[in-house]
């Protein structure tokens, strides 16, 4: 007789026991009573699940991070490349992230590849490459505004790698081989003017000061003679030169 009731009693012990659910700090439970959601998420901490009227939806609160897969992308100036990024996002709002998606996971991966693809193919692929970060917070700010009903706060996103064509790998190497030329022979040019305008202040006064040319030439002598050299270069004025031409020529 005294079995029956030391019987019902572990079974409503082992019940109970059941329907205990302890959640973690960074957990939340959804409860569902009869199909109906019962008010604000549970937890953290130790939760009553009476079963099999009650069933609870776990989620975690914390960062998530998801990878999205190489996408096949044109840019607005037609040239097709692969791209992939990386999302944070986190459920900020347990509630709608059960009511309202049935795979929040799921759903926001899908949605983060055709953001991807929508935004990125609105730009050129210059603009792609050299303003990553602007990209960023464009698709961020996109991607969080159409997961806000779910529930899900996407918290950043970044353009991992851009993957290009070989074709497109050597035309950007030739444009930029092109580029550093036009800089070289435009820092040349600037050169060849900034000396010539020395010289010209240089003949100037020299100009002014005659006795500053025979010194020169006296200075060009020693700098070859200090080079152990045999032939002696003497330098002779275009001026007396120009007055024996003259002498010669006969006269009409």
């Amino acid at each position: 007789m005294l079995e029956a009731p030391l019987v019902l009693v572990l079974v409503v012990v082992a019940y109970l026991y059941s329907c205990v659910v302890i959640l973690a700090e960074y957990e939340r439970g959804v409860v569902f009573r009869l199909g109906r959601v019962l008010g604000a998420p549970k937890g953290p901490g130790l939760v009553f699940v009476f079963r099999p009227i009650d069933r609870m939806v776990r989620l975690s609160l914390r960062l998530e991070t998801l990878d999205v897969p190489p996408q096949d992308i044109v840019t607005r100036d037609n040239v097709t490349v692969k791209v992939n990024a990386v999302v944070f996002f986190r459920v900020v709002e347990p509630q709608r992230a059960v009511l309202e998606v049935s795979n929040y996971l799921y759903s926001t991966s899908q949605l983060a590849q055709t953001t991807l693809r929508s935004v990125l193919g609105e730009v050129e692929l210059d603009e792609l490459l050299s303003e990553r970060e602007k990209l960023n917070v464009r698709l961020q700010g996109v991607l969080d505004l159409d997961t806000g009903p779910w529930g899900i706060k996407v918290a950043k996103v970044e353009v991992k790698q851009v993957d290009l064509p070989e074709t497109m790998i050597r035309a950007i190497a030739r444009q930029a081989e092109a580029e550093r030329e036009r800089r070289a022979k435009i820092i040349h040019a600037q050169g060849e003017l900034g000396a010539a305008e020395n010289l010209a202040k240089a003949a100037e006064l020299m100009q002014r000061q005659p006795a500053a040319m025979q010194l020169r030439y006296l200075q060009t002598l020693v700098e070859i003679g200090a080079e152990k050299n045999t032939t002696v270069v003497f330098p002779l004025p275009i001026e007396l030169v120009s007055r024996f031409l003259q002498s010669g020529t006969p006269s009409s």
